[in-house]
């Protein structure tokens, strides 16, 4: 017979399934096995179930393993395998006792599957093959409920009925529900009896009674949960439910105050607000909105409009007010929620109320216009000062103020400033301003700020000063060969003045051009007359030109005249008679003769510029050289001269060729004995000059020179300053020439040359005197 391994329970936990023999074991495989096959059967572990209860505490014994073919004498060996073996669980090797080293908690894990084997010490193989079997984890009431999904907040509305559904709460217990009744909860209130209530086993909490938000807008709820049924022993869980009311339309608003005192001033404008007046309402949010209205105002002069922000009244005035008329008003005014629902009617069947008293403050008020506006009439040309209309003002108020008038918008009237009466001034022409647009101020006496205005309008009426006249300038052309009746040009007039009837015109010629004229007119009697010739044939050489004198008269009263001149051409006409060409050379001579003036203007535009740019181009040059032919002489040569000299004539002190700018020098004059012929040298230089020789001939070379320049400038003066003059009569008087004797030399000459040299003579004789 096989062994099998045996479970010995120390716990006395019943073995589920017996220990099979190997006997046993084999028909059970042979039975599994096909007729007629051959097969090695293998010794297999019976599969074995532990259970453990979750509290036991570290190093509990669970149970032992023991094969059957231990004899007892020590020689088998027992392991354990798998996961949670040697650090949950440990075996006894020599006596198969099974162990657990740490508390086991089934909410973590509930089933350990571990294998098990049986060694033969001596042989170190293993006698049995491995088996498994399950260690299950017995649940235990250990976990109180909890509520998953807090925190809890519900709203429901205010004065709902009992057993409005307001929120379900749940709990949730780890615990083994199918372990007694260790999962099985339990719902009950705390807190919040006797508004709320719950369903023991659904957790649902529903209203028990009506809840005015007014008074308490929330409330907080606690629910307990317990598992095990509530019974003894039971495990409990709590949470708190935030549950709000939300606002219904259960009231209405009143006023705070029966009655308002309010002041409006007589001179406010319409529309201005002058006052408020406030309601109060206990609901909140929409339920909160309200319309003030009129309910009693016999005057109608007041209105209220709503402040939808901060749900006030405004009074505002819908008409002008007059102290003078009425100081005091009353009204009565009313207030309403905006959105009421049906089932909430009945808190709303009478509106709240107010009284309202309004007091109007006098003002002093500007001076007020009989009229809104003044339209006079005056006919033209009426002389100065005429009448023309008077305006009246007065002070609305108390004290009636006199009053000042002025007038603006034209010099041609004037207004008296003490009855309004308005005038002209020039005498007035309909056909220059038919229309005059004034202004008529008036001022109280008492308080010169208080002003007022009113327009006026004046017409001025028109009479028949103005004749009719051609509308336009007509060129008339007739052919030679014109026949008797030809009709040459249509004719109209106007009239600048108006008239009251359609305007009417009569045209006829002068009484001279009656009987005598070349052509003759015919009133259409529509306004227009026709100009028809009164000969056959024309002559181009011998009247070229004719004028003709047309009256033409206006229906006014009374009737004025006036004579036009009509001119008409004589035109070389082509076959067929016709004057256009006549009036296409007219054309052609106009359009030639602007064409010559447009040709000259482009000319003298193209001569400007031009000589722009001649002058442009000569100031170029005149910067690139000045006087080129002495740009030699100066470019690297600097001459140092720190003696005076003794003047121009003097070239013992130094030489001054180098300063020279032309081949022409003056020549050296000797020292001259300065007695008898100064009194001649100072005449002659007064008639003479320069040597003119010297100087021509400095003139003509300066003027070769500019027209051998194609740049010089076509001035017609040439001016030039480099010349420097052959010298002074006089000589020089300066000391370095003076190695002739001069001790005995007499100064007494320079008397006679004028005022200015005494001077002179008294110092050279008294220098002289004191050398000798």
């Amino acid at each position: 017979m096989d062994s099998c391994l045996l479970l010995l329970f120390t716990l006395g936990i019943p073995l589920p399934w017996p220990c099979l023999t190997a006997a046993e074991n084999v028909k059970t495989e042979r039975a599994k096995q096909p007729a007629g096959s051959h097969s090695r059967v293998k010794r297999g572990w019976v599969w074995n179930q532990f259970s453990v209860p979750e509290e036991m505490n570290t190093t509990h014994h669970i149970g032992r393993l023991r094969s059957d073919l231990d004899n007892g004498n020590n020689s088998f060996q027992y392991k354990l395998l798998g996961v949670g073996a040697e650090n949950i669980f440990t075996i006894d090797g020599r006596t198969g006792d099974l162990y657990a080293k740490q508390k086991l908690d089934r909410e973590e894990q509930s089933l350990y599957i571990l294998r098990a084997q049986v060694i033969d010490i001596t042989t170190g193989k293993a006698v049995e093959p491995e088996s498994e079997f399950v260690i299950r984890v017995s649940d235990i009431n250990d976990n109180e409920p909890k509520f998953l999904d807090e925190p809890y907040e519900a709203t429901v509305p205010e004065m709902s009925p009992e057993g409005t559904l307001v929120i379900q709460v749940t709990a949730r217990d780890a615990d083994d529900p199918s372990s007694g009744n260790h999962a099985r909860l339990l719902y009950s209130l705390l807190q919040g009896q006797p508004y709320f209530s719950i369903e023991p086993t659904t957790g649902v909490i529903r209203i028990s009674s009506k809840m005015d938000r007014e008074l308490q807008d929330e409330y907080w709820v606690i629910v307990q949960a317990k598992d095990m049924i509530g019974q003894p022993g039971a495990l409990s869980g709590t949470t708190s439910v935030l549950i709000k009311l939300s606002d219904v339309n259960d009231n209405k608003p009143i006023f705070k105050e029966s009655l308002y005192r309010l002041t409006v001033s007589e001179s406010a404008p319409t529309g201005t607000s002058i006052g408020r007046i406030t309601a109060h309402d206990d609901d909140t949010g929409e339920n909160a909105e309200m319309d003030y209205s009129i309910e009693e105002d016999d005057s109608q002069t007041f209105d209220i409009i709503t402040n939808n922000e901060t749900q006030e009244g405004i009074v505002i005035l819908k008409k002008n007010v007059d102290f003078e008329q009425q100081n005091n008003y009353g009204i009565r005014a009313q207030v309403k929620n905006r959105h009421v629902d049906e089932q909430f009617m009945k808190f709303h069947t009478k509106a709240s109320t107010t009284f309202i008293k309004v007091q109007v403050e006098d003002e002093d008020e500007p001076p007020i216009f009989l009229l809104p506006y003044y339209v006079f009439e005056i006919f033209e040309e009426n002389p100065h000062g005429s009448f023309v209309g008077m305006v009246s003002a007065a002070d609305p108020d108390h004290r009636k103020s006199p009053i000042r008038y002025s007038l603006t918008g034209s010099k041609l009237f004037h207004i008296d400033d003490d009855n309004g009466t308005i005038i002209t001034t020039h005498p007035l022409d309909r056909e220059v301003n038919a229309w005059y647009n004034l202004s008529v101020t008036a001022t109280e006496s008492y308080n010169a700020q208080q002003i007022s205005s009113a327009p006026v309008y004046v017409q001025v009426l028109n009479i028949n000063d103005h004749a009719p006249e051609f509308p336009q300038y007509y060129e008339t052309y007739v052919c030679e060969n014109a026949d008797f009746g030809q009709a040459i040009q249509n004719i109209s007039a106007v009239d600048r003045d108006e008239s009251i009837e359609d305007p009417h015109f009569y045209f006829d010629l002068s009484v001279d051009d009656t009987n005598h004229s070349s052509f003759t007119i015919r009133d259409n009697q529509d306004n227009t007359a026709t100009i028809l010739t009164n000969r056959t044939g024309f002559s181009l050489q011998e009247e070229p030109i004719f004028f003709v004198s047309i009256l033409i008269a206006d229906n006014g009263t009374p009737s004025l005249t006036s004579t036009n001149t009509l001119t008409v051409y004589i035109c070389d006409c082509d076959q067929k008679g016709d004057t256009q060409l006549c009036r296409n050379k007219e054309l052609m001579l106009f359009m030639g003769f602007k064409m010559e003036v447009i040709i000259a203007i482009l000319v003298c535009i193209m001569a400007i510029f031009g000589f722009i740019f001649f002058v442009l181009c000569l100031k170029q040059r005149k910067k690139q050289t000045l006087f080129p032919e002495k740009s030699e002489d100066f470019r690297e040569n600097i001459f140092r001269y720190d003696d005076e000299g003794g003047g121009e004539a003097d070239t013992e002190a130094f030489d001054i060729a180098e300063l020279r700018s032309r081949p022409v020098l003056r020549g050296h004059r000797t020292r001259r004995a300065p007695r008898a012929e100064v009194r001649s040298l100072y005449r002659q230089s007064l008639q003479v000059g320069p040597d003119s020789a010297v100087f021509r001939k400095f003139i003509l070379e300066k003027l070769e020179e500019a027209n051998a320049d194609p740049c010089a400038p076509p001035f017609d003066s040439l001016q030039t300053y480099a010349f420097e003059g052959t010298g002074s009569l006089a000589g020089s008087l300066s000391s370095l020439g003076s190695a002739v004797s001069d001790q005995d030399e007499n100064y007494d000459y320079l008397k006679e040359l004028g005022p200015r040299f005494k001077r002179l003579a008294c110092m050279f004789s008294s220098t002289m005197q004191t050398n000798h």
